[in-house]
């Protein structure tokens, strides 16, 4: 990593006592900023700490002399020196006199993007998001000199206070090929950007800061004519934004949705709900947590609609260490499930044995985040066993030493079936190394997992539960994808992609090669042609038992199939969602 600087033209432009303290100083070269307040002492600010320069308050004369030696002050009251990244900010009185300064020390840092270089090549829009001073402006610079230099492309720099490019009318060389487009009043942003992209044929616009509603409109007008946007935002994480409503555009706007009756019923969740309205302006989003640890939303849209219906994020963590070595780790979230529990917990009911956890309190704790490092699922998913719930595998019921769970809850996890197929429950579990033992009492169950239809038509059994605090989750079917979702919910889990090479496993497990072809066709009828074409498919004819298959196949991606024809020609029809 390599870091260029002009320290000295900074310094050059404070008073002369305050130069040689500065000049002298043993923490000079990581110097932040300078603070020059009337009738106070004047400030140096470093990375993690600041001091005083002079036990003398600083003077009127000082300020003047100051504001002599830069640059003029615009709109937004920022100045520069020419050909430098330095930044003077002005604070004034009441009558528009300066009266303070804040004198930003400005660094070009080539190497700094090594994190998400791989990211920048793709050609996504990417937002860059962190609070101030955490180094989102040096990014933006090294980005756009990459984005010229390295890939050969035609970038255009909306520089309204300067600071990307430097003072002056000379472009720094920090921004390599780069075009840079200076704005003569900050509220006029929007107009430079739009023409920008209609007067100089870019291919990549840069842009710091946007702040308004005008500029974020701006954005997505630029991101709609094909152009990559490369750009920062206020805002310290993707949630800010969404609460944002004059920059919730960017992440794609949010709206209130009314759903029917059979959606809310299957989505579990109220009839108004919060939705995306559009897609996002910006494809990736990139959280500067720290100078050396960025997060990373590889699909904006995904994060945004998984927070509108109460799920945790799923992103990537990107570190560098003093070597410069890079790591990517991924934050793996266990999100509160209700799971469709049926018995409540009431305090004053008696209970027929101890119980413990999460039964006795009567809520979930969700589970601490791990990072751990991406690699396949099934490897993810059994290091998420060892190092989480501490689980054998032996699944003898008198040789089990039970342990507790995340939630208080004894792993594994003893379920009770009733009405669900036995076999596809011990397939499901086998396959997915899930830490769940069936067992034929219910008095040694920690929950019972049951077909809906039977728990509505069976009130000893819901006494029975509630009795002995044991929760009820159901499905609606015996079907591999019902039952998969029920565990899963069970064990308060819901990310979906960890296992979904597992789950399509479950569906061919001992298949016979008719079966698999069948299944293979559907896969790639919903993977090619209806999930992103929008359009409905039919498959060839098959047997009535294969058809099912099908059914449970497409049941897995959670779209709707019907069968239709005559035998022997009787086939599926998949629709979109």
């Amino acid at each position: 990593m390599t870091i260029t600087d002009d320290l000295q033209k900074l310094l050059d432009i404070l008073p002369q006592d305050l130069q040689q303290v500065l000049e002298s100083h043993p923490k000079r070269d990581s110097l932040v900023e300078v603070v020059l307040d009337l009738g106070r002492r004047p400030e140096a600010r470093f990375p993690n700490q600041a001091e005083y320069l002079s036990e003398i308050p600083v003077t009127q004369e000082q300020i003047d002399d100051c504001i002599e030696r830069v640059g003029i002050f615009g709109g937004d009251n920022r100045a520069g020196i020419e050909q430098t990244l330095h930044r003077i900010s002005a604070i004034r009185n009441r009558t528009g006199k300066i009266i303070g300064l804040t004198c930003r020390f400005g660094r070009a840092v080539f190497g700094t993007i090594g994190m998400i270089r791989d990211l920048v090549e793709t050609g996504k829009s990417i937002l860059m998001l962190g609070r101030p001073g955490v180094g989102k402006t040096t990014a933006l610079r090294e980005i756009a000199r990459v984005l010229a230099d390295d890939l050969h492309k035609r970038v255009v720099i909306i520089d309204t206070s300067n600071e990307i490019a430097g003072d002056g009318d000379i472009a720094h060389p920090a921004i390599g090929r780069a075009r840079r487009m200076q704005v003569a009043h900050p509220e006029q942003q929007h107009q430079v950007m739009i023409e920008a992209v209609e007067n100089h044929m870019p291919e990549v616009i840069v842009i710091d800061e946007i702040g308004t509603e005008l500029e974020a409109l701006a954005a997505r007008t630029i991101a709609e004519r094909g152009v990559q946007l490369v750009g920062t935002a206020h805002g310290n994480q993707i949630e800010n934004l969404i609460k944002n409503p004059t920059l919730a555009d960017l992440v794609g706007g949010i709206q209130a949705v009314t759903l029917g009756d059979d959606e809310a019923r299957r989505r579990g969740s109220q009839k108004t709900v919060l939705e995306r309205k559009a897609p996002p302006t910006f494809e990736i989003a990139v959280e500067m947590l720290e100078r050396q640890r960025w997060t990373v939303h590889e699909s904006v849209a995904d994060t945004v609609d998984n927070l509108l219906r109460g799920r945790q994020a799923t992103p990537q963590t990107r570190t560098v260490d003093d070597h410069g070595k890079i790591a990517v780790s991924r934050q793996l979230a266990v999100v509160n499930g209700r799971g469709g529990q049926l018995a409540t917990v009431e305090d004053s009911f008696p209970s027929a044995r101890p119980s413990n956890g999460w039964r006795s309190s009567g809520q979930m704790v969700a589970l601490p985040q791990l990072p751990v490092e991406r690699v396949t699922g099934r490897s993810e998913f059994d290091r998420l066993l060892d190092e989480s719930f501490n689980y054998s595998e032996s699944i003898d019921l008198d040789a089990v030493t039970r342990v507790p769970g995340p939630n208080g809850e004894d792993l594994p996890l003893h379920v009770y079936p009733y009405g669900v197929s036995r076999h596809q429950l011990e397939q499901v579990i086998s396959v997915l190394t899930l830490p769940v033992v069936l067992t034929k009492d219910i008095d040694s169950a920690d929950a019972i997992l049951a077909l809906r239809s039977h728990v509505k038509n069976h009130a000893k059994l819901r006494q029975m539960a509630k009795a002995r605090h044991v929760p009820i989750h159901m499905i609606k079917s015996s079907t591999i994808p019902q039952i998969t979702r029920g565990l899963r919910r069970l064990l308060n889990m819901d990310d979906p992609e960890m296992a979904d090479d597992l789950e399509l496993q479950l569906f061919l497990h001992n298949g016979s090669d008719d079966e698999m072809d069948a299944l293979e066709e559907a896969r790639l009828a919903v993977e090619q042609i209806v999930i992103p074409k929008g359009q409905p498919v039919e498959l060839l004819p098959r047997s009535p038992q294969v058809r099912k298959m099908q059914h449970e196949l497409v049941e897995h991606y959670r779209l709707k199939s019907h069968s239709f024809g005559e035998e022997p020609n009787r086939r599926l029809r998949i629709y979109p969602a």
